[in-house]
């Protein structure tokens, strides 16, 4: 599995446990070993570029996700089929906003927009209320037992 953490914003991001994450997710999703990843943090001014060209909103947002192969999760057994994931992009600045306003860390802010990112990527959407409650438990989920994992080294 091809994953690519790229940090462009000013914000320090420890680029290993992105890519440790990354890699646990799309494990859990079956994604295919050979799948390709990008993970790109980026200041405000480009996320708001990308958030106004893309998505024809004003301002910045926390996290934005570009597929490319539309992939899919595969099963145990039946990984998904090999190709271009895509690009999952986050603004640490805006996660760290949004960390303090939760109470957790702009680390653990960002862990949790990656995972998201990465389920857009999948095909996962929230917009109705059954693909809302499917998505969230599934993020967290991942999320849980991959901090569980991490602690228990």
């Amino acid at each position: 599995m091809s994953t690519e953490i790229s940090n462009e914003s000013a914000h320090e991001v420890d680029e290993v446990e992105f890519a440790a994450l990354a890699r646990y997710v799309l494990d859990q999703m079956h994604v295919h070993p050979q799948a390709e990843l990008s993970v790109i943090f980026v200041d405000v001014p480009a996320m708001t570029e990308l958030h106004v060209r893309w998505m024809d909103e004003p301002g910045p947002t926390d996290v934005m996700s570009f597929p490319m192969d539309e992939l899919r999760p595969g099963r145990e057994g039946e990984p998904s089929d090999e190709g271009i994931l895509g690009d999952v992009v986050v603004c640490p600045e805006v996660a760290a906003t949004q960390a303090r306003e939760a109470g957790h860390s702009a680390q653990e802010e960002m862990l949790l927009l990656v995972t998201h990112g990465i389920l857009h990527l999948l095909g996962f959407d929230h917009a109705e209320p059954e693909e809302r409650e499917e998505m969230f438990e599934l993020q967290r989920t991942l999320l849980l037992t991959f901090l569980a994992g991490r602690t228990a080294r």
